[in-house]
């Protein structure tokens, strides 16, 4: 329900620590949000995520938004940013499964059957030394090709606390690998 506040009387009250005025914000102006990031992204259904990101990250930074008046362009360039962000992310995770390499070694090439099943070795040793929650997490994401709203709901925790987890994750998974790998060329 719209009381017909305009948005530079609904930013002083967030200010003031009022949530119903954010919410009020964000039922305005989800619309005009989620257009916006279905047009920035490759995949439109991230959207939802993008505009979440991005309405989270307005209300984190209230106090930085200088034309209340204006909330609405702010808000907007939040979410024109975030998708970008969102976009790119993507495209640099975007590689090849994990399944789709071990399966691509050539029958009539014993070495790269052997380089194959050293790597096999060394990924499962690195994942040995993440928690529980950092391998599901790893795997659920990385390897069956869950997102973060799917995962949250299977293992009990937010779909932030599950990107963090996988950051973590894939951090550990290179820290170790490259360690490994450096030793095997000594």
């Amino acid at each position: 329900m719209d009381n017909g506040e305009t948005d530079a009387i609904l930013v002083a009250r967030v200010r003031r620590g009022d949530s119903r005025a954010f919410d009020q914000l964000v039922r305005r102006h989800l619309r005009a949000a989620h257009a916006v990031a279905r047009a920035r992204l490759d995949i439109p259904g991230d959207a939802d995520d993008v505009c979440q990101d991005a309405f989270i990250k307005a209300l984190e930074r209230i106090d930085d938004c200088r034309n209340p008046d204006g909330f609405r362009a702010w808000l907007l360039t939040i979410v024109r940013n975030t998708a970008h962000n969102h976009r790119d992310y993507q495209r640099v995770r975007a590689t090849t499964p994990i399944e789709t390499a071990f399966s691509a070694a050539s029958r009539d090439d014993p070495f790269a059957d052997a380089r194959n099943a050293e790597l096999r070795g060394r990924l499962s040793d690195a994942m040995e030394h993440l928690t529980d929650l950092q391998r599901k997490v790893l795997v659920l994401y990385d390897l069956e090709g869950w997102r973060h709203g799917e995962i949250a709901r299977e293992l009990g925790i937010s779909a932030g606390s599950s990107r963090v987890h996988l950051h973590v994750a894939r951090k550990a998974m290179r820290k170790r690998l490259s360690s490994t790998l450096a030793l095997g060329s000594l």
